[in-house]
């Protein structure tokens, strides 16, 4: 997770600091955590990474 945060201002302010680092947009994920009445709605950015499990198998399965 690269960050969280409950005000969606926020969010955006920190996607555009990403967008100016010049980070691949297309790594970040957003998620939105909708909230009910106890908990209130939080956003959510990771980054992908990849499965080092998957790579390994698939230098396997070549062989």
């Amino acid at each position: 997770m690269i960050f969280e945060t409950q005000d969606e201002a926020e969010l955006r302010a920190h996607l555009r600091r990403l967008r100016e680092a010049r980070i691949d947009g297309s790594m970040i994920r957003i998620d939105t955590l909708c909230g009910r009445l106890v908990q209130p709605t939080a956003y959510r950015l990771s980054r992908f990474v990849a499965d080092p499990a998957c790579e390994s198998d698939s230098e396997h399965s070549d062989r």
